[in-house]
């Protein structure tokens, strides 16, 4: 059976050009296709790689702030090496962040220009906004980035200071971000779709966010929720009501077994590391050294092969990701 296509475009509500949709994208990607059932499935459509492990902020929602792993940045050879292998074996997507905050690297508008060049047809970022500038988003969109995404997590100031756990001053900042980035794609012409996705908290939490996103619509083409993960059941707290495993959006959740990150999407550490899992902030999922191994030779390595057999019986008892899908 052929794999999943792509919708390529969408119609912006804020300009009469046409802008890559995100969210067919994400739900190509989390369902698997037939093809991709299998313990040596072909290369994932979609890779992404981490330019840095730095994160600036301390998200209670997210494990980074446990300090889980020793960080730092990708090597640009290794970069540069890892990509053209990559988009030979049949990668198309290629995401320019992981686990850390890829606007404090300083040649990621260089990083964009490369992944352009070698023949990714789409290169997409995520990012918190604190630390997209102007000028660093302006580069990045003649570099030819495809997609930029903003998570947008936090309500306001109170909730933002009280999450993110860092200086109350940068939410508004944020804000002004996006709105910016809005501004130079419009003047500069840029084909840069520009998309918000943020946590789908219930109760009062939610009705605030509500608003706050709202204020931010007419300045992105799309905007989606996010479950509240349990990042590989690394992060428990009563208050909140997690979903077992990586679901998707949820607008369009996916079965939990088989979990869909292990089969259509690749993840590549800083360090070079070829991961099983979208939340692997303690290098437990990881599943070959891509700077010994080829990307296919790790991407089908004997440790990922038998992971993909426990999901596709439906039974990872034993496996390292036996916690995150019991929990939930």
């Amino acid at each position: 059976m052929s794999p999943p296509t792509f919708p390529p475009t969408l119609q912006s509500p804020n300009r009469p050009s046409i802008r890559p949709s995100i969210t067919a994208r994400i739900d190509a990607i989390t369902e698997i296709a037939p093809a991709w059932r299998s313990t040596t499935p072909p290369a994932p459509r979609s890779v992404k790689i981490e330019l840095t492990g730095r994160c600036n902020f301390r998200c209670s929602f997210c494990a980074h702030n446990q300090r889980l792993r020793q960080v730092g940045e990708m090597d640009r050879g290794f970069f540069e090496r890892i990509l053209p292998e990559m988009r030979a074996a049949g990668v198309e997507e290629l995401g320019l962040f992981y686990l850390g905050e890829s606007f404090l690297c300083d040649w990621l508008p260089e990083a964009v220009a490369c992944a352009k060049r070698v023949g990714f047809d789409y290169v997409f970022l995520t990012t918190n906004g604190s630390v997209s500038t102007p000028d660093k988003v302006e580069a990045c969109m003649a570099a030819g980035l495809d997609s930029l995404k903003f998570s947008l997590n936090y309500a306001d100031q109170a909730q933002f200071e009280s999450i993110a756990r860092v200086k109350g001053p940068l939410f508004e900042q944020i804000a002004e971000h996006v709105r910016a980035a809005h501004a130079l794609r419009e003047a500069g012409g840029h084909r840069c779709g520009l998309f918000g996705s943020y946590i789908d908290y219930d109760g009062e939490q939610g009705e605030r966010i509500h608003a706050y996103i709202d204020a931010l619509r007419p300045y992105l083409d799309e905007v989606y929720a996010l479950p509240l993960y349990n990042q590989a059941a690394l992060i428990d707290n009563d208050e909140w009501r997690f979903v077992q495993g990586n679901r998707g959006r949820a607008a369009a959740l996916r079965d939990p077994l088989p979990c869909w990150s292990i089969f259509t999407e690749g993840h590549i550490s800083f360090d070079g590391r070829l991961s099983a899992c979208c939340f692997d902030h303690d290098q437990r999922f990881s599943m070959g050294d891509l700077t010994r191994l080829s990307f296919m030779e790790a991407w089908n390595s004997p440790a990922f092969q038998s992971l993909r057999a426990a999901h596709l019986r439906r039974d990872v008892r034993g496996t390292i990701c036996e916690q995150c899908v019991a929990c939930g």
